[in-house]
């Protein structure tokens, strides 16, 4: 049973616009995701300066913790975003990004390949764009699973100064 349909292959290739992430690089936020990571580097507290960098920077990964939902939002994942077809599996692997059609219910984690090229600077708006890079069916030992691949390109300010490349593995069963 082949579930890549030509549906899905026309993903690959597809990109996303720029989006933005809900908050700049606030004082607070570093704060919080330098404490959940236990993270002691004085990079990214206030009024840091050094030979590096004239204002405190984000740790390398934040830029990916910067892209949640607004409080405000009423958008629940969970609800099926109103679509009275909606069946449990979104397939919206990302916000930015159309549903994969793939009818499997699981989503794991196949691990992550991360380029990091600068940090985020306290301040700074962070964007992010994303892209399917490749779709593939695998027989596993419980069954058919598809394996997605998207590519994440982070970047800052408006000139959009490369952060990082993230590809992940997306492995749907």
């Amino acid at each position: 049973m082949d579930l890549v349909t030509d549906a899905a292959r026309a993903l690959i290739g597809v990109q996303s616009d720029w989006v933005e992430a809900t908050h700049p690089v606030e004082a607070s936020e570093l704060r919080r995701f330098m404490h959940a990571t236990m993270d002691t580097n004085p990079r990214s507290r206030p009024g840091f300066v050094g030979p590096r960098h004239d204002v405190p920077v984000a740790p390398l990964g934040f830029p990916v913790h910067a892209f949640r939902r607004p409080a405000e939002e009423a958008w629940d994942p969970l609800e099926g975003q109103g679509d009275p077809e909606f069946d449990g599996q979104s397939r919206l692997l990302r916000l930015h990004l159309p549903r994969m059609p793939i009818p499997l219910s699981g989503v794991l984690n196949g691990g992550y390949d991360y380029e990091f090229r600068s940090h985020a600077k306290l301040g700074e708006r962070i964007f992010c764009r994303s892209a399917y890079r490749d779709v593939k069916q695998r027989q596993g030992k419980a069954g058919p699973m598809v394996i997605v691949t998207v590519d994440d390109e982070f970047a800052s300010g408006e000139e959009r100064r490369p952060l990082f490349r993230c590809t992940t593995n997306l492995i749907l069963r």
